[in-house]
């Protein structure tokens, strides 16, 4: 008998508040939708990051004949005895793991791996305009202030290249992405906190008498509030499945087309997209309950 008192009132009142509790419904599944997608982004940026992080390298150029870097002027190249003699000393470095030399030809060949889709770009380029280079993997890719500090300006080396630089640009602008779509979703929350904690008083304000009558016959305070929370925790769960829809969606048709351009290790995976709904879906629920709870402690008197 009481269950079924208790779900009767929770129809009642989601017909009388029907306005109310579709704006809740949408709320909660925009901002849960955007905080899954900055935790997507978040995720992303972290599969990244593994994956790059044991693949970041040194670039150290050598100089050409009549290269125009300023440490190059005049200079004839590298003989096969100086660049056996370069490659020893930065071996010899604590903070190098391995080295490995790339000729021209071998340049020529990732160059046009990289660029090959400009056509124009590729006939422009000789392999005998590339230069020669020396591909450093380190044991730890944030110790490269030393040995840049080292061989930067060296007799023989155009210039030192960090990858890490790179790739610094890249996650700094999906950083900011992710942070915008938090900051977003946190603003929804907080709206969609606002909405439900105003669906609960109108809601008990029209059930007043009910609730009045419930109080006289010695009702508990739980059982008086517990129809109203689950009006705001079927709102909860049904904006967190609606979030849940947007989140795969924006799976398949955002983060796996441009998939293209990372590298296949570094996918989303469904794991993780499974990982965050199961989060939002909860967190749109408790702030549901949560706000049911203060405000009814603030407006209903029981």
């Amino acid at each position: 008998m009481r269950a079924n008192f208790i779900f009767s009132e929770v129809w009642i009142g989601l017909r009388r508040n029907l306005t109310m509790t579709i704006a809740v419904i949408v709320t909660v599944a925009v901002g849960m939708a955007l905080l899954g997608v900055g935790l997507m982004i978040n995720a992303q940026v972290s599969n990244m990051r593994d994956f790059w992080s044991d693949k970041i390298e040194l670039s150290i150029f050598l100089c050409g004949k009549n290269d125009p870097f300023p440490n190059c002027e005049n200079s004839s190249g590298l003989s096969d005895a100086e660049k056996i003699a370069l490659r020893d000393r930065i071996v010899a470095m604590p903070e190098v793991q391995g080295v490995e030399f790339e000729n021209q030809a071998a340049a020529y060949e990732n160059f046009k791996a990289q660029y090959g889709a400009d056509n124009v770009l590729v006939s422009a380029v000789k392999p005998e305009d590339m230069p020669e280079s020396f591909r450093v993997k380190l044991k730890d890719p944030n110790s490269y202030g030393a040995v840049v500090a080292a061989l930067d300006g060296a007799p023989g080396i155009s210039n030192v290249v960090n990858q890490q630089d790179i790739l610094k640009q890249f996650f700094g602008l999906l950083e900011r992405l992710r942070w915008a779509a938090l900051v977003v979703a946190f603003i929804l929350v907080i709206a969609a906190i606002l909405l439900i904690g105003n669906t609960v008083r109108l809601s008990a304000y029209n059930r007043r008498r009910e609730t009045g009558i419930m109080r006289l016959v010695g009702a508990s305070n739980l059982y008086i509030q517990l129809p109203f929370v689950m009006e705001g925790v079927i709102a909860g769960l049904i904006g967190g499945v609606v979030a849940a829809s947007l989140l795969i969606i924006s799976k398949v048709f955002l983060f796996d087309s441009v998939q293209q351009y990372l590298p296949g290790n570094s996918a989303l995976a469904w794991s993780d997209v499974a990982s965050v709904i199961t989060l939002t879906m909860i967190f749109g629920v408790v702030i549901c309950v949560l706000a049911s709870f203060v405000t009814l402690r603030r407006y209903l008197r029981v």
